[in-house]
């Protein structure tokens, strides 16, 4: 883990001059806070770390906590535990920190691990240890390891805090227990516009959309996660008309639309099938002063190929500055739908080049385009690199495409297709 300190400075400094490397600063506490507030990357943390070690300022509590956090935040765990289990006596503030930085980076085995030592150590738990501790049992979705922290955070005082309950009302919801999320929610003393919300999300997660708009027509006040919630319910479980119905609702109590909202909204288009309303959605976004972010331009791409325009499809794709894999993923697909076999074909190499790994749904736009193209070799070759390079197993939408593949060509050919078939199956 030691820091390479031959570097090239980094062009985040002015000038060329790397302060991490400086030996004219005078490095103490604050100047080593300075650093980390300025790092921009985990090669500049372990610079800054090696720097904090040879001048004798490793056991500085907050400098450490400062290493944690950053650590975390670039997805290093086994970086921020090598730096947790170097300090002498960690506070409690510490071990939430490592609970929450696991909790984040899906290693919610070692977050419940870290909870388990604090216990078995007799560490003091307060009232930030059990959110975080809560999340983690979601995303483990362990319902019994929650059931237990629940009682732990009551015999401790803390189960009244509202921003607990509110996380354990989610988690409750979640993890598919009804009774015990509306019991909770029955039982609060004091509801904020999040608890409303909390149980409104709930009951959309567990399908249960007539319930969840009861509850919300009885919020005393929404604010516009709640409007949204409310919205992609409807939009997410095929009630397109009630999403924008909801909508029109919003705009005459002079409330604005965020970015999950348009999206929410733009869902509901495509379900509709409605080229007008999407692009009506589309002018409004732009008009509002929204821009072809991720998240939003690849619902429009989806939108607007699903309705029949991908020429629109294409531009929004163009004027996109950043692109993510789900974007490159729906353009891709979009040209495979619409029968530009060879473009989506041409996209995939774009792809690969600009540095992004393809998942198993990438690779179901390819062999589309195969099928659309009927070549049986190029299929053979995607799906091959598919499972032996790529390490994605097929599922049920790889294989169909391949056995559409194989009804396009002769039958005696069709063997010796179907025996290489067969050995990669076997294997995968």
């Amino acid at each position: 883990m030691a820091a390479c300190l031959s570097c090239t400075p980094s062009a985040a400094f002015p000038r060329g001059r790397n302060p991490i490397l400086s030996s004219e600063v005078r490095f103490n506490t604050q100047e080593a806070l300075l650093l980390l507030q300025q790092c921009t990357d985990f090669k500049q943390l372990k610079q800054i770390h090696t720097k904090i070690i040879r001048n004798s300022l490793s056991h500085d509590h907050v400098l450490i906590t400062g290493l944690l956090r950053l650590s975390s935040s670039y997805g290093k765990m086994d970086y921020a535990i090598q730096l947790f289990y170097q300090i002498e006596s960690p506070i409690t503030f510490t071990w939430n920190l490592m609970i929450r930085g696991f909790t984040i980076n899906d290693s919610s085995t070692q977050a419940l691990l870290m909870y388990n030592q604090m216990i078995i150590q007799g560490i003091q738990l307060d009232k930030f240890t059990f959110p975080f501790i809560i999340k983690a049992c979601l995303s483990a979705c362990n319902l019994d390891k929650g059931k237990e922290i629940h009682a732990q955070a009551i015999k401790c005082g803390f189960s009244k805090d509202l921003f607990f309950q509110n996380t354990l009302m989610d988690f409750y919801l979640k993890c598919g227990d009804l009774n015990y999320g509306q019991t909770m929610f029955e039982k609060m003393a004091v509801k904020n516009v999040v608890s409303w919300t909390t149980m409104v999300t709930g009951l959309i997660f567990l399908g249960e959309i007539e319930a969840a708009r009861e509850i919300f027509d009885k919020m005393p006040s929404r604010n516009v996660v709640s409007w949204t919630t409310m919205i992609n319910g409807y939009a997410r479980n095929r009630q397109p008309k009630k999403a924008l119905e909801l909508f029109w609702r919003m705009q005459l109590h002079n409330v604005q639309p965020n970015e999950f909202t348009l999206v929410s909204l733009i869902i509901a288009c495509t379900e509709l099938g409605s080229l007008k309303l999407g692009r009506w959605i589309h002018d409004f976004a732009l008009k509002k002063g929204f821009k072809l972010e991720s998240f939003l331009g690849t619902a429009l791409i989806d939108m607007y190929s699903k309705c029949g325009s991908l020429e629109d499809a294409r531009r929004v794709f163009g004027e996109m500055e950043s692109k993510t894999l789900p974007t490159w993923n729906a353009m891709l697909t979009s040209l495979g739908m619409h029968g530009y076999a060879e473009e989506a074909l041409n996209l995939f190499v774009e792809m690969e080049k600009g540095g992004f790994r393809p998942d198993a749904v990438t690779f179901v736009g390819v062999l589309c385009a195969c099928v659309h193209l009927k070549n049986v070799d190029k299929g053979c070759r995607y799906f091959k690199c598919m499972v032996e390079i790529c390490g994605i197993s097929p599922v049920e939408e790889h294989y169909t495409c391949m056995i559409q593949l194989l009804n396009h060509i002769k039958r005696e050919r069709r063997s010796l297709t179907v025996a290489t078939l067969e050995k990669i199956f076997l294997r995968s």
